[in-house]
């Protein structure tokens, strides 16, 4: 199937984000109600529209690649390379963020802060149970799963789709019914393409949204640890992935403008999920990755390619831990590396995600849930700057695999 191509993003383009980016953080910082109530509704009108078409998007995409793939080698090589370099590039966030917890030595909370702060996550933590989350991961309807939006789930079920279209491709019905998919997948990317296209004005709504959410202010402990978790993802960001770029003889600046607005989007929207109709679009238009790596390798990533948040949970479970009175070993710490790493793997790619995933985890030790309802105010910057990352890894993995598989055409 031929997708038509965009011209990229172009400088014009580049110029009109960066606008909007300021304008937006302008308005943001007057704090007028009615100003930040607009944006707040055009926000999240641009987030809805990202999530209704991102499920679509997962769906289609590994569906008509593995149906084109098929379970030929190209295809176990490209999902075995994806899921080294997630394992690789999520150890490497882990490490960062437990070096700099070294480093910066965060102290403990005083025990009132802890008891007022556990009024904040009482209520939020009701039902909430990391075995179900697991469970979800099996369809048992295929209708509930779309409609849940439960990202997993859906690329199990596209697999599993997929590989049937690929087995029986000989198959006359089954070749109308490829071609019926193909046609929606079209019909979904000339859609992004025009939602992409209006979304410096969703990007001044979502700019206001962070100028706002960005007055908080920590100190002490809890600012030490805000600290850790920000500057091993910033550490992460521009250090760690651009060294795998440069040792694939890939330039950092050149994939990260061709995947900026991808970035960007994960940045104000908190979800990868949600940001995947972007990615996928930037890769193959600016990026110029092959369809049928990029359609396969970024659903997937976006699911589990979590590296902000592996950091998150390694990070903030060592913190709580560390005010419940437990001493910080370190085999102690090297086995909660590994817990956060594959913790993390299957966390969904949704807002918040990372905080209630480690609040269960912290719920199954029986520590002190009011630490993190001391975070949870602040935890909104943090997903911000954990989905860019996360994202901006799905991006390098993508550029990498693209160039091996390119190679070896």
């Amino acid at each position: 199937m031929t997708i038509p191509q965009s011209k990229g993003f172009n400088g014009k383009q580049m110029f009109i984000w960066l606008v909007a980016l300021a304008l937006g953080g302008i308005l943001g910082a007057l704090q007028v109600s009615w100003i930040t109530a607009i944006c707040d509704t055009i926000a999240a009108i641009f987030t809805r529209l990202f999530k209704l078409l991102a499920v679509p998007t997962i769906a289609l995409a590994v569906t008509t690649t593995l149906a084109s793939l098929g379970a030929q080698r190209k295809t176990t090589k490209i999902f075995l390379r994806t899921l080294a370099y997630t394992l690789l590039t999520t150890f490497a966030s882990a490490l960062v963020g437990l070096l700099l917890f070294r480093l910066i030595a965060p102290g403990n909370l005083e025990e009132s802060a802890i008891a007022e702060g556990a009024s904040s996550v009482a209520t939020q933590f009701q039902a909430l149970s990391y075995r179900n989350h697991l469970l979800s991961v099996v369809p048992d309807n295929f209708v509930g799963s779309l409609l849940g939006g439960n990202v997993l789930s859906v690329i199990f079920l596209a697999a599993a789709v997929g590989l049937t279209l690929a087995i029986r491709r000989d198959s006359p019905q089954v070749q109308a019914l490829a071609q019926v998919i193909q046609g929606m997948q079209e019909v979904l990317f000339t859609l992004i393409r025009g939602l992409v296209w209006i979304l410096p004005v969703g990007i001044v709504a979502f700019a206001s949204q962070f100028a706002t959410q960005f007055g908080t202010w920590v100190s002490g402990a809890l600012g030490k640890y805000v600290l850790v978790v920000i500057l091993g993802n910033l550490i992460q960001f521009f250090l760690v992935l651009p060294c795998f770029l440069l040792i694939h003889k890939l330039n950092p600046l050149k994939v990260f403008r061709a995947m900026l607005p991808a970035v960007l989007m994960a940045f104000f929207t908190k979800s990868s999920a949600a940001t995947l109709p972007v990615t996928v679009a930037s890769a193959e238009n600016n990026l110029k990755a092959k369809p049928e790596v990029a359609r396969f390798i970024l659903p997937l990533c976006c699911t589990i390619n979590m590296n902000g948040c592996a950091a998150f949970i390694l990070v903030t479970s060592l913190f709580v831990m560390q005010n419940t009175g437990i001493v910080l070993t370190l085999p102690l710490m090297a086995i909660w590396v590994f817990i956060s790493v594959f913790s993390a793997i299957g966390n969904a790619g949704v807002p918040m995600g990372c905080y209630f995933l480690t609040l269960s985890l912290m719920a199954g030790m029986g520590a002190p849930l009011g630490v993190m309802g001391l975070i949870l105010p602040i935890f909104s910057v943090i997903d911000m700057v954990e989905t860019g990352e996360n994202v901006w890894s799905d991006c390098c993995i993508c550029a990498i695999v693209d160039k091996a598989v390119s190679k070896e055409a």
